[in-house]
């Protein structure tokens, strides 16, 4: 936090319950386990709860149902989610940062692009023939913005970006640090012994809200566009084919890999390192745990891991016996034997 805010502050912004102190003021945030006083802090996760009586935060935001077990030094605000009351204090403080504008020195603009109002451009950055920059738009330094590209307003793509030629970007994006769009998708076809390049010719379109965490790729289509659809959230290090959609609101942790021309629904779940194989669809809703492979569709609402993916009920219960295979082994080869010795001599 830039600034102190006292108890009383906070809860009216979060129509929240005080404990305590109503005057006691806040100038940062930290860690449960690490509280030092004049920060505020959470109690999300109920593993946390036993550093609740020994945290030195002066502030700790709650759930309304959290009851405490011996006394508290700390000041309590209720709120419904705590997790959620801390994001909404995040990003306030985050939009109380200064904003830059204005275009630094050393950039380039092409005379053919259009820039609206209140843009930033940072040094070193590229801005291509016929691209458009909406308004507000942040591109900080060492982006590069191809020929024809569409970006919205609002939206902040952080050092190093690029974006290739055509590529749409929606409002209010963030593209993080690395973030590579409108990519060649990964397309050859053998031919006497060799690989010939199939040219990309399609784009990239990137709608409202979505966010793309640092050094992930999106590749071009083939023809038409890979779509990454409204309100998706991106971690780091993914890779998106070509020709692929991912559906509305659905979140992907880091490394996740989806092969060419697959269709992921709306408000799926995907854990670390999954894996997507070629022209498949993931239904709406899914939720697919970390470093499952998914080689065939999936129904919406399906909760699978493992690799080939299965359902988490089935999956769990196979780990039980994973260990004990190599003792189910031996004792299936014990009766085998047993099973010809009889056969051999029947009437021992």
């Amino acid at each position: 936090m830039q600034v102190s805010f006292t108890a009383e502050q906070i809860a009216t912004v979060l129509n929240g319950t005080i404990e305590g102190d109503p005057s006691v003021a806040v100038y940062n945030f930290s860690k449960i386990e690490e509280g030092k006083p004049g920060t505020l802090t959470f109690l999300a996760n109920p593993k946390y709860t036993n550093y609740i009586y020994s945290t030195e935060a002066s502030i700790v935001l709650v759930n309304n149902d959290f009851v405490a077990e011996q006394p508290v030094k700390a000041t309590l605000i209720r709120c419904a989610s705590a997790y959620s009351a801390l994001a909404i204090l995040l990003d306030m403080v985050e939009k109380s940062k200064p904003k830059k504008t204005g275009v630094e020195p050393m950039s380039y603009i092409s005379p053919s692009a259009k820039v609206e109002a209140d843009v930033y451009v940072g040094a070193f950055a590229y801005i291509g023939d016929n691209a458009t920059i909406g308004k507000g738009a942040k591109i900080y330094p060492q982006v590069y913005i191809g020929d024809g590209v569409t970006v919205g307003e609002n939206t902040i793509l952080y050092p190093g970006v690029k974006v290739y030629q055509d590529c749409k970007i929606g409002n209010n994006c963030i593209m993080h640090a690395g973030v590579v769009i409108g990519s060649d998708g990964f397309g050859f076809a053998p031919e006497n012994g060799v690989y010939k390049k199939i040219p990309q010719m399609g784009i990239v379109v990137v709608e409202d809200d979505v966010e793309i965490g640092a050094n992930t790729t999106i590749d071009r289509a083939v023809m038409d566009a890979t779509i990454i659809h409204k309100g998706v959230k991106l971690d780091n290090l993914i890779q998106i084919a070509h020709n692929v959609e991912v559906g509305e609101n659905t979140v992907m942790a880091a490394q996740v890999g989806i092969s060419g021309s697959t269709k992921v629904g709306k408000n799926c779940m995907f854990g670390g390192q999954v894996g997507l194989g070629g022209h498949i669809t993931i239904g709406d809703g899914a939720n697919i745990g970390a470093q499952a492979g998914i080689i065939s569709n999936i129904k919406p609402g399906a909760q699978l891991l493992g690799a080939p993916a299965i359902p988490v009920k089935d999956f769990f219960r196979s780990s039980i016996i994973f260990p004990k295979l190599p003792e189910m082994y031996r004792q299936i080869a014990q009766l085998q034997k047993e099973i010809e010795q009889l056969k051999t001599n029947p009437n021992e």
